[in-house]
């Protein structure tokens, strides 16, 4: 049976690395065609809370980035 998501850690103690590198993971198993629609979909929703925790720590780095340049 596939993963439940509520096996996979909490995407929201992930620093940006982790997070990325289980994305990369992530997309290389859903590429390689090995697993089955049920784990096929689970993977797709860890996929997307990992991008959108990505995005996040990005759009956080580019703000602060930003507010510097101003400041500077």
């Amino acid at each position: 049976m596939a993963a439940d998501q509520t096996e996979f850690p909490d995407v929201a103690e992930f620093s940006y690395e982790q997070a990325r590198d289980e994305l990369v993971d992530v997309v290389a198993r859903l590429e390689g065609g090995q697993v089955g629609l049920e784990e096929s979909m689970t993977l797709w929703r860890r996929g997307e809370a990992l991008a959108a925790h990505c995005t996040a720590w990005l759009t956080q780095a580019e703000a602060a980035v930003a507010e510097q340049s101003q400041e500077g």
